[in-house]
């Protein structure tokens, strides 16, 4: 039995949601924060959609 990357749906959107949001303020410190909402959804999804495992399977 081979380990299947941890990959979840509901990460991708969560880390989506999350990242617009950080950086939206982030980027409004930085001056553009359409920019750093769009480039934080990006990076937010990424890792949260790698990273998150979802639901255990239990045999």
């Amino acid at each position: 039995m081979t380990n299947k990357p941890h990959r979840n749906g509901r990460g991708l959107f969560l880390g989506a949601l999350l990242g617009a949001v950080a950086g939206a303020l982030l980027g409004r410190a930085a001056g553009s924060a359409l920019f750093g909402a769009i480039l934080g959804a990006v990076i937010g999804a990424a890792v949260l959609y790698r990273v998150n495992p979802g639901p255990w399977k239990r045999d």
